[in-house]
C-alpha cells in the first residue's frame, strides 16, 4: 500500500468493541445510584459510537458521517463528569448540572453548523473540553472520597481512585486529538490514520485494564459489605478526639469544612481520618458532619424563633433542600414539624 492507513483491521473497531463492553459492564455494576450507572454507561457507549465512526472514515473512507464523527466527542467529557458529580449532588443539583454541561455542547454544535465554515475549530474546541473536564475532575478528586457522598461509603475510596484514573484518561484523549488536529491544521491531515493507529494501542490497553480491573474492584468492595470492620484503639481514640474537636471548636458550622481540614486540625493524614468514623461510626465524613449540624439546628427550632432557612444557613448547609432532606432521614419530620412539636411539649402543662 502506498497510503499509510490504518492496520487492515481499523484499531478503532476494536476499541468500539470494548467500549461497548464496558458500556454493559458498568451498567450492571452496584454504584447505588441508577443516574450514575446511565452517565458511566453513555460515556462507553458514546465511545464505541464515536470509535465506530472513525475505522469507518479512515479505515474504509465513509466520509458521509465526518460532522457527527467530529463532534460527538464533545460530549466525552461531560459525560464522565456528571458520572462522578452524580455521586456528589443531590437529585435536584444533578438535575441543574446535566442541563448546564449537556446543553453546552448541544449549543456549541448549534453555533458551529449556523456560522462556521471549517469545522477544524471544533477540534480545538474538543481538545479544550478535555482540558477544562480534566481540570474540574481533579477539583472534585481533591475534595476528598467523602465528597462521594451519595455513593456507598464502602465504594468512596475506591471511586476516589477511580476519578484519577479517569483525569488520566481524558488527559491521553487530550494529547491524541490535539495530535490529530494539529495534524489536519498544518498537513491537511496526511499523517491522521498513523496518528489514530498508533494512539488506538495504548488507549486498548487502558480499556483492557479497565475491563479486568473494575469488576475486581467492585467485588473486593461488596466483600467488604459482607464482614464486620475491625475497629482497632487508634481508630477509636482518633474518634474520640475528633468528636472533643468538633464540640469545643463546633467546626461542623462551616459549610466548607472539608475531610482534609479536619485532619489538620488532628495532625493526621485525612485517610485515617475517615476510616476511622467509617470503621467505628458505620457512617462516612459527610454523615457524621451533618450528625452535629443537625443537632445544632434541632436545639435552635426547638428554642428559639429563628427562620428555618436562617437555622439551616448557621447550621453549616449550603442549601435548603439539603437541610430539609437530611433533617427528615434523621428525624422522621419536616424541621417546622418538629419545631411544632417541640413548642407544644414546651407549653404544656405539666401533670402530677
Amino acid at each position: 500500500m502506498d497510503s499509510p492507513g490504518l492496520i487492515s483491521f481499523p484499531l478503532p473497531l476494536a476499541t468500539a468493541l470494548l467500549c461497548c463492553v464496558l458500556a454493559i459492564l458498568v451498567w450492571r455494576l452496584d454504584l447505588r445510584l441508577r443516574r450514575a450507572n446511565i452517565m458511566f454507561s453513555a460515556f462507553f457507549g458514546l465511545g464505541a459510537f464515536s470509535s465506530l465512526l472513525v475505522g469507518l472514515r479512515f479505515g474504509y473512507g465513509v466520509e458521509q458521517l465526518i460532522p457527527l464523527q467530529r463532534t460527538l466527542p464533545l460530549f466525552l467529557g461531560p459525560l464522565m463528569y456528571l458520572g462522578f458529580a452524580s455521586m456528589a449532588v443531590d437529585k435536584r443539583g444533578i438535575a441543574r448540572i446535566m442541563l448546564l454541561h449537556l446543553g453546552a455542547p448541544f449549543l456549541l454544535i448549534g453555533l458551529f453548523l449556523l456560522f462556521a465554515a471549517d469545522l477544524r475549530i471544533l477540534d480545538w474546541v474538543i481538545s479544550g473540553s478535555y482540558l477544562f473536564y480534566s481540570f474540574a475532575l481533579y477539583l472534585l478528586w481533591r475534595k476528598g472520597p467523602d465528597a462521594l457522598s451519595h455513593a456507598r461509603v464502602d465504594a468512596t475510596r475506591g471511586l476516589s481512585d477511580w476519578l484519577l484514573r479517569g483525569i488520566g484518561f481524558l488527559v491521553f484523549l487530550l494529547v491524541l486529538d490535539s495530535a490529530i488536529a494539529l495534524d489536519f491544521a498544518i498537513n491537511e491531515g496526511a499523517n491522521a490514520s498513523k496518528l489514530i493507529s498508533y494512539g488506538t494501542v495504548p488507549l486498548i490497553l487502558l480499556l483492557l485494564v479497565t475491563l479486568v480491573t473494575l469488576p475486581l474492584m467492585f467485588s473486593k468492595e461488596h466483600i467488604v459489605t459482607t464482614t464486620v470492620p475491625e475497629v482497632c484503639t487508634e481508630d477509636t481514640e482518633i474518634t474520640d478526639r475528633l468528636q472533643r474537636l468538633m464540640d469545643e471548636q463546633q467546626l461542623y458550622l462551616d459549610p466548607d469544612i472539608t475531610v482534609q481540614r479536619l485532619a489538620k486540625r488532628l495532625s493526621l493524614p485525612a485517610r485515617n481520618v475517615s476510616s476511622a468514623i467509617n470503621k467505628t461510626q458505620g457512617i462516612n465524613m459527610s454523615q457524621y458532619v451533618n450528625r452535629f449540624r443537625l443537632t445544632h439546628a434541632a436545639q435552635l427550632l426547638a428554642d428559639t424563633d429563628t427562620s428555618v432557612a436562617k437555622i439551616a444557613a448557621e447550621s453549616g448547609f449550603m442549601t435548603r433542600s439539603n437541610f430539609y432532606r437530611e433533617f427528615q432521614r434523621v428525624y422522621g419530620q419536616s424541621p417546622i414539624e418538629y419545631r411544632t412539636q417541640s413548642k407544644a411539649k414546651k407549653n404544656s402543662p405539666t401533670t402530677i
